[in-house]
C-alpha cells in the first residue's frame, strides 16, 4: 500500500512540474504572454529547473529548449524513481523509453485538460481573463476541425472532436507502448 502511496504522490509531482515546462514551452511557441494567472503559474512550477537549465542550454529561435529538456529529465527522475520502488525489477534501459512515453502521454493529457477548461470556461464564464489564454492555446488544435465541422445549432462541436480524437492517439499510444516495451523486453531476455 506505501508503495501504491508513494508511486501516485510520484506521478502527481511529476506530471505537476512536467507539465508545466511543457506548457511554458507551448506558450512560448504560440507567443502567449506570461502576464496573466496561468503564465505567472507556469513561471512559479518551473522556473527553478528552467532557468539553470538556460545558462546551460541557449535558447534558439522560438524553441525553448530548456523547458523541453527540464520536462524529459523530470520524467527521466520520476520512472528512475518507480523502477527503485518496484526494487529495480526490469531492466533500466527501460527507463528512458518509459520516460518517453510517459512524455508524449503527458502532452496529449495536457491538451485534453486545456481543451476541457476550454469548453467549461466558454459556457460559464467566456469573460474571463484566463479564458483568452486557454483558447489561444486551444486554437491550434481546433481550427483545423472548426474547418470541417459546422456549427450545431450555433454550438461547436470542435472540441468535442478533438477530445475523441486525443483520446483515440492515447489508445494508440499505449498499443504502441506495449508493444516496444514488450519486444524489448523479449529482446533482451534473450541476451
Amino acid at each position: 500500500m506505501i508503495e501504491q502511496i508513494l508511486s501516485f504522490l510520484l506521478e502527481v509531482a511529476a506530471g505537476l512540474i512536467s507539465g508545466a515546462c511543457l506548457l511554458r514551452l507551448y506558450m512560448q511557441v504560440q507567443r502567449v504572454p506570461f502576464s496573466n494567472p496561468v503564465g505567472q503559474l507556469v513561471f512559479a512550477l518551473s522556473d527553478w529547473l528552467v532557468m539553470p537549465l538556460r545558462k546551460v542550454i541557449k535558447p534558439t529561435g522560438k524553441y525553448d529548449m530548456s523547458s523541453l529538456i527540464g520536462a524529459i529529465l523530470i520524467q527521466l527522475v520520476h520512472y528512475l524513481l518507480l523502477w527503485g520502488l518496484a526494487g529495480a525489477a526490469g531492466s533500466l534501459v527501460m527507463v528512458p523509453l518509459l520516460a518517453l512515453f510517459g512524455l508524449a502521454r503527458m502532452v496529449l493529457t495536457g491538451l485534453i485538460g486545456l481543451l476541457i477548461v476550454y469548453a467549461i470556461l466558454s459556457w460559464v464564464s467566456p469573460h474571463s481573463p484566463i479564458y483568452g489564454v486557454i483558447a489561444r492555446l486551444c486554437q491550434p488544435v481546433l481550427r483545423p476541425l472548426q474547418r470541417i465541422i459546422p456549427l450545431v445549432g450555433g454550438v461547436d462541436l470542435s472540441p468535442l472532436a478533438a477530445l475523441i480524437v486525443l483520446q483515440v492517439l492515447l489508445m494508440v499510444l499505449a498499443h504502441l507502448q506495449f508493444s516496444v516495451l514488450g519486444s524489448v523486453a523479449a529482446g533482451m531476455a534473450m541476451m
